[in-house]
């Protein structure tokens, strides 16, 4: 059973710092794409950065570039979202989502492609 559980969120000041876990499990990591994806009020759901957990590659949001992170522990089955200098318009439900086999980082990202995801995680940038 595939199942992906992220942590990690919480309440943080602007300029703070965050990093998001998504746990996986029921599938293997080496040869997926995982993405993080968030969706505010009233918004659209946001590819906000993917990684290929078998070469690496990775893909970023326009809004999070140079300040976030992604990266992968296969070891742990796990991937990370470290998240920097957040500001208020961070403020979102953070989900990780998982498509098995060679899906293109961006492609995942740009077009919300996900067949498994997490329950989500609330991060919320606020002083």
């Amino acid at each position: 059973q595939v199942q992906l559980v992220e942590s990690g969120g919480g309440l943080v000041q602007p300029g703070g710092s965050l990093r998001l876990s998504c746990a996986t499990s029921g599938f293997t990591l080496d040869y997926s794409t995982i993405g993080w994806f968030r969706q505010a009020p009233g918004k659209e759901r946001e590819g906000v950065s993917c990684i290929s957990s078998s070469d690496g590659n990775t893909h970023y949001a326009v809004s999070v570039k140079g300040r976030f992170t992604i990266s992968r522990d296969n070891t742990k089955n796990t991937v990370y979202l470290q998240m920097n200098s957040l500001k208020p318009e961070d403020t979102a439900v953070y989900y990780c989502a998982a498509v098995l086999g060679d899906t293109t980082p961006q492609a995942m990202c740009v077009h919300s492609l996900g067949a498994y995801w997490g329950q989500g995680t609330q991060v919320t940038v606020s002083s």
